[in-house]
């Protein structure tokens, strides 16, 4: 399990490959965040992301290990990315690996449901009117939430 916050980009692949050496793994899922141009229908130049260093990381620890108690994985793999970042670049990855698709799937979503609640970043974002903080939002919350119950 490892968890990194870093300046620079990711490669997909190759973190893909690593994790999927491992000969038990039957089923790996993940997903890629990607900056937008749009955003609520102000066009983007650009998005800074900010963080509190040692904070962010065990927060992004601590949900991994719920995922881990929840679900049969081998191995989870959270990297998100911190400063400015430009349109179509990648801001998050999450990789689960796990015998079975089932668990592979449902602890990557769990654990972007709850990156985007409970992971202490702040967005903000680069538009033609000025600078303007991301606000957290209620659909993630839902999203969030519906986990609680299970």
């Amino acid at each position: 399990m490892a968890v990194r916050v870093q300046l620079e980009e990711f490669d997909v692949g190759a973190e893909i490959a690593k994790l999927r050496a491992d000969p038990r793994v039957g089923a790996v899922a993940s997903f890629i965040g990607v900056v937008r141009d749009v955003n609520d229908d102000a066009a983007i130049a650009s998005m800074t992301l900010e963080h509190y260093p040692g904070m962010t990381e065990r927060s992004l620890e601590a949900i991994v290990e719920q995922a881990r108690s929840r679900w049969n994985v081998y191995d989870i793999l959270v990297i998100h990315r911190i400063g400015e970042l430009r349109p179509t670049d990648p801001i998050v990855l999450v990789i689960v690996t796990s015998a079975h698709r089932g668990d592979a799937f449902a602890a990557c979503q769990f654990m972007m449901d709850y990156l985007k609640t409970d992971a202490p970043f702040w967005k903000k974002e680069a538009t033609p009117e000025g600078a303007r903080w991301v606000e957290a939002r209620d659909s993630d919350d839902t999203a969030r939430k519906r986990w609680e119950s299970e």
